[in-house]
């Protein structure tokens, strides 16, 4: 249970000496007990009081780390049910299987994909983030050398290495270096030996029972032979037991605060059909509800990317505009002459607006202001990109150094601040844009400076 700013103040030293950045030991305490603070940030208190209060303070579903150094993908450290409620925290991972008994161009193709297939949108690349090697031919030279491979073309891979033996997975971990792979998996057959090897590798341990229940007493055995860092596999191969057992681990750990589920998950859409439509469909349900990391049989552009939108969209922060920072932005090699155009900084807009400048092969000054993430409208309504904001933002923004005319095209839907802005801007000419994006190309390359 969480422990409230009270509580935590009595552990405290209350000499609010405000080495922790914060003025006071009470309001150190609020926001340790709101999230917004570490307990750590407090040079006074002891092992023991850190270890009691980040263990309340923690989220129901711990958050499990794999690979190292830059390319460290997290998995977990989900907090609630809906993501209303709050957010969800980290974007469930994308991987591909990679497997010893594979033909060569099937693993070249795969590995070739995975470093190949990245999308820029709003800002971000997005991109799988997981390569799973499976030990199928019983091997152990055959699976060391396919995790080098994996490691030496595809380095900022999250790896899971996939054995059901523990000197397979040694020779696998070995072969990683400083990366720290999750290992697959630990069984009731092998559970202590498969401890034994997380815990010498300090890697993070895959649960798989064949059943919830099942999976449940091996969370629960290992957590008491000293393993932290487990991610569950009901065991289920197909999409309604899948889909039900991700509900229960959410729903038993965010609600219930039941332990043995306080973990991220991983599915295997890869074991659940031969179409690769359907195993489309399936990973979106499991990014949906609730998975940690899904593996994919391949990947292919026309399956992988509407996936990666659906997670990008789930995975926003729907409490925090996607917002681009203000700025002059450059398009296509502008130069004195070229036309300066105005709009807010929502993500979605800018990536729009600056995307039809770019399709219109105009060379163009964009001018993004500061609206706090709202749209134009909304923007404006709220009295955030009114014309007196505008004009002092193009005063100082260093445009009238960057060109020779005074034309600055503003959103057809601003029309009405015409006037006002021509006020503000004294010797600049204001020009009406289109209203929609998609005409912008057509309006720019009849555009002519006043």
């Amino acid at each position: 249970m969480a422990l409230t700013g009270i509580q935590i103040l009595k552990m405290l030293p209350k000499t609010n000496c405000g080495e922790c950045g914060v003025p006071t030991c009470l309001a150190f305490a609020m926001k340790v007990a709101a999230g917004q603070a570490d307990i750590g940030l407090c040079p006074y208190v002891s092992e023991e009081v850190k270890e009691k209060v980040g263990e309340a303070s923690a989220p129901p579903i711990r958050t499990v780390k794999i690979g190292g150094g830059d390319h460290l993908f997290e998995m977990g450290g989900e907090t609630c049910l809906y993501r209303h409620e709050k957010r969800f925290e980290h974007p469930t991972g994308i991987g591909v299987l990679v497997r010893t008994d594979m033909a060569e161009d099937e693993i070249a193709g795969r590995l070739s994909r995975f470093a190949s297939l990245r999308y820029e949108r709003v800002g971000l690349t997005l991109k799988a983030d997981i390569i799973a090697v499976k030990d199928a031919g019983g091997d152990t030279g055959a699976f060391a050398s396919l995790v080098t491979r994996v490691r030496s073309g595809c380095p900022d891979a999250a790896l899971v290495l996939m054995s059901e033996r523990p000197d397979f997975l040694s020779s696998g971990v070995k072969a990683c270096g400083d990366h720290k792979p999750l290992l697959y998996a630990a069984t009731a057959e092998n559970a202590e030996a498969m401890a034994a090897l997380a815990k010498e590798a300090g890697c993070p341990l895959a649960v798989k029972g064949n059943t919830v229940g099942e999976t449940a007493a091996l969370s629960e055995r290992l957590q008491k032979e000293g393993l932290k860092d487990l991610v569950l596999d009901s065991g289920s191969r197909t999409l309604r037991g899948s889909f039900e057992d991700q509900i229960v681990f959410r729903r038993a750990a965010t609600r219930h605060k039941y332990k043995p589920f306080g973990f991220p998950s991983i599915t295997f859409p890869c074991e659940m059909t031969e179409d690769p439509l359907l195993e489309s469909l399936i990973t979106s349900v499991h990014i949906a509800k609730y998975a940690g990391a899904v593996i994919l049989s391949d990947l292919q552009g026309e399956t992988l990317f509407p996936i990666l939108l659906e997670r990008l969209n789930l995975f926003t922060d729907p409490q925090r505009p996607m917002v681009v920072q203000e700025d002059v932005y450059p398009i296509n090699g502008p130069g004195e002459d070229s036309p300066v155009l105005v709009t807010c900084n929502f993500s979605l807009t800018y990536f729009i607006v600056s995307g039809e400048v770019e399709g219109s092969k105009v060379p163009s000054w964009l001018l993004i202001k500061d609206t706090e993430g709202l749209s134009v409208l909304t923007a404006w309504a709220a009295g955030k990109f009114s014309a007196d904001l505008i004009g002092s933002f193009v005063k100082k923004s260093g445009i009238e150094n960057k060109v020779r005319h005074r034309n600055l095209i503003i959103p057809g839907y601003l029309a009405s601040i015409k006037g006002e802005l021509e006020e503000e801007l004294p010797g600049w000419n204001i020009q009406i844009g289109p209203r929609e994006a998609s005409h912008i190309p057509a309006y720019l390359r009849e555009w002519r400076p006043a």
